[in-house]
């Protein structure tokens, strides 16, 4: 008897003990990583060698929009994974450069997209646009993937990213600095006569290369990137080694760095901070890295 009473007790008090946590448990606001997690996580947890791989863990299919289907930009392909059972994606749209098409850029396309993100990788309305007109077709091409692209329904129209190579990168500046709402952007090797880039408030990595001599990293990423507000998420890699072509070929440091950004912002996963924070040392492909770190404080 004596047994009984002292257990009936001894549970009592230990719902009072819990009681305040589960209240709070209870009253958490819906979408909080207390209550459900991130809602926008896509894929298993990442690990160096899965960051780096040719392909993440979705199937990935294509489609092509023609020039002629429609206005404000040239066309492109579209890459999207195939499964619908993780809900809508967060999505990017990629820039070429100057005198360039988007097979200039299109490794990017599956390599993304297989790692949970709709991606279209896109043509200009001509190869001599310049950086400013090339920041109105992204977002253009944004526009049209959101709202009357045949993958739309796949789409999470909050949650978009812009990607540009060259006058494609000075574009990205552009697009981020017309349209607040981006989440994320990543000029590669980027040029563009503006140096000053202040109202930009993306968080935004800047990817330059110390053998560009077409856009050299003292006249065109690092102002760039400096210029960008102290109070921003940002960060500037400096590849080691590299041209200012090395974006139009497969590049497992661009890809790396590029595929933790998008993540991070995109898609709010906080399983990617660690690869861009503490900030990466130089090594045989990363002459410097610069950057804010915490992100999101």
């Amino acid at each position: 008897m004596t047994r009984h009473i002292g257990a009936a007790v001894a549970a009592a008090c230990l719902t009072l003990l819990l009681a305040p946590g589960v209240q709070a448990a209870e009253t958490a606001p819906s979408g909080t990583s207390e209550a459900a997690g991130n809602p926008y996580e896509r894929g298993p947890a990442p690990t160096d060698a899965s960051t780096e791989a040719v392909r993440g863990s979705y199937a990935v299919a294509e489609t092509s929009v023609s020039s002629l289907a429609v206005s404000g930009f040239g066309g492109g392909t579209i890459y999207y994974p195939t499964s619908t059972s993780d809900g809508t994606f967060g999505a990017v749209v990629i820039a070429p450069g100057f005198t360039a098409y988007q097979s200039s850029i299109a490794w990017l396309g599956p390599r993304l997209a297989s790692q949970g993100f709709v991606v279209f990788t896109i043509d200009t309305l001509t190869t001599l646009d310049q950086p400013d007109s090339r920041g109105r077709q992204l977002l253009a091409a944004l526009d049209y993937l959101t709202q009357r692209s045949s993958v739309r329904g796949r789409v999470d129209a909050t949650r978009l990213g812009v990607m540009g190579h060259s006058m494609g990168g000075g574009g990205t500046l552009e697009a981020a600095r017309s349209r607040p709402s981006l989440k994320a952007a990543v000029p590669l090797t980027p040029w563009n006569t503006d140096k000053t880039w202040p109202e930009v408030t993306t968080p935004t990595l800047v990817i330059g290369a110390d053998g560009d001599t077409i856009a050299p990293v003292a006249t065109h990423a690092e102002p760039f990137y400096e210029s960008l507000p102290g109070s921003l998420d940002k960060a500037y890699l400096e590849l080691n080694g590299a041209t200012h072509f090395t974006p139009n070929s497969s590049d497992t440091t661009i890809a790396k760095y590029s595929l933790s950004w998008l993540k991070r912002f995109v898609d709010d996963d906080t399983r990617y901070e660690r690869f861009l924070c503490p900030l990466p040392r130089p090594s045989l492909t990363i002459e410097e890295y610069r950057g804010t770190c915490p992100h999101g404080s």
